[in-house]
């Protein structure tokens, strides 16, 4: 049953804010070098998102490893779905790929 509460707060979250990112720390202090890597891809594309400190929260920490069938954080949604952790969000936005999915869902960002 908590995993239900759990999930519910996580689709809270995610219902919030169209691009959002589980992560250590905030977008304004980073607490590893994943999140602050995909924080600064972010940043870069100049995309608005919404930070969540796993780190202040034990339960969404691990219930967020659940939800998405992800063994690692950061995790990086956009409009609910899950895209990615660091390496995989690098990937993307090396390729032009992350750019393009985020244009696709109407997520604004940098002209490049």
């Amino acid at each position: 049953m908590a995993d239900n509460i759990v999930f519910e707060r996580i689709k809270q979250d995610l219902a919030a804010s169209p691009v959002v990112l589980f992560m250590k720390g905030t977008p304004v202090f980073p607490q590893c070098g994943f999140s602050a890597a995909v924080v600064q891809i972010l940043t870069h594309l100049g995309v608005k998102f919404r930070g969540v400190d796993v780190l202040t929260d034990p339960e969404i920490r691990h219930g967020i490893k659940e939800f998405s069938s992800w063994p690692t954080i950061p995790q990086l949604y956009v409009k609910g779905e899950f895209v990615g952790g660091c390496d995989i969000i690098r990937e993307m936005f090396e390729s032009g790929e992350l750019k393009q999915l985020l244009d696709s869902q109407g997520v604004e960002t940098r002209a490049a």
